[in-house]
């Protein structure tokens, strides 16, 4: 039987792990060519395995996005090989150090901003192309609650979330009425992560839904289709 994105080319960008990796997974099941991006080149083949093993398909692309060139390489790569992207899970991103305002570190700061803002727009920019050549391109980006409602101690990572949910909300809106790209964001909640275990070290890790459902809702969402400004959290 064929499955309904079957011939579908999809990238995950912190996939390695946590919601990232289970995303990816859930999309190759559903037919789509996954390539899955992280920095840890052994995590991403154990999950490139994990789709194997279940008869989808992937390429790992090892790399830190916030290294010089290093996404225009990965756009370069991707485009010689496929003419369009069907959907891009924007996901990768660090928490920094939880700190009162006056006490974060400048040089964190850029740092979380280098990553969950301007890796994010260089992402779009150079995909742009690729989503633009499909069918129906779908861009998700995985965000927070703490980018809407400032949170004490969360600052730098909110700000940075916040950030991104403008510019990936201008870019929904700019491409809106001129191609069928179409862009969502969505909050994931509490979730059993590596950041979400850093933030809060004395939670169980069973008290919160694993990575799994969150990602199903983002394969509901490029499944069933939206209109661009949709915004979810996910329950649990």
């Amino acid at each position: 039987m064929t499955k309904p994105l079957e011939n579908k080319l999809a990238l995950v960008t912190g996939a390695s792990r946590g919601i990232g990796a289970a995303t990816a997974i859930a999309l190759a099941a559903q037919g789509a060519h996954v390539v899955v991006t992280a920095r840890t080149a052994k995590a991403l083949e154990e999950v490139e395995q994990t789709i194997f093993d279940a008869g989808g398909s992937a390429t790992i692309a090892p790399l830190d996005l916030t290294e010089k060139d290093s996404i225009a390489r990965l756009a370069a790569a991707v485009s010689e090989r496929w003419q369009a992207l069907d959907v891009m899970v924007l996901n990768a991103g660090t928490l920094g150090t939880l700190a009162a305002v006056p006490a974060i570190d400048p040089k964190e700061l850029a740092a979380v901003l280098t990553l969950n803002v301007s890796a994010q727009v260089a992402l779009i920019q150079a995909f742009d192309p690729m989503l633009r050549q499909s069918e129906a391109g779908k861009v998700i980006g995985v965000t927070s609650s703490v980018g809407r409602k400032p949170r004490a101690y969360w600052g730098a990572y909110g700000a940075s979330k916040a950030a991104f949910e403008t510019l990936l909300g201008a870019y929904g809106d700019e491409v809106a009425e001129i191609s069928r790209v179409r862009t969502a964001i969505i909050d994931p909640g509490a979730t059993r992560t590596k950041m979400r275990a850093r933030a809060y070290p004395g939670e169980d890790p069973a008290s919160v839904k694993p990575p799994e459902v969150v990602a199903d809702h983002i394969t509901a969402l490029v499944l069933n289709g939206f209109e661009t400004g949709h915004w979810e959290r996910v329950p649990g």
